[in-house]
């Protein structure tokens, strides 16, 4: 499994609410619901890094 890097996020109180109820509708965690966006938002741009195939 891939390490995640932590970092800190600030955003706009208003917008975490939001947030938290777009990741809740969806039964996803907040973390995972920005994952989830900056994803979409990458394969949508043609900016998704390339995957490397599996060694086992």
């Amino acid at each position: 499994m891939a390490r995640k890097k932590p970092f800190v996020l600030r955003m706009d109180p208003e917008i975490l609410k939001a947030l938290e109820k777009w990741a809740a509708d969806e039964f996803r965690s907040t973390n995972g619901q920005i994952e989830w966006i900056i994803h979409e938002a990458l394969k949508k741009t043609g900016r998704l890094p390339k995957r490397k195939p599996d060694s086992s």
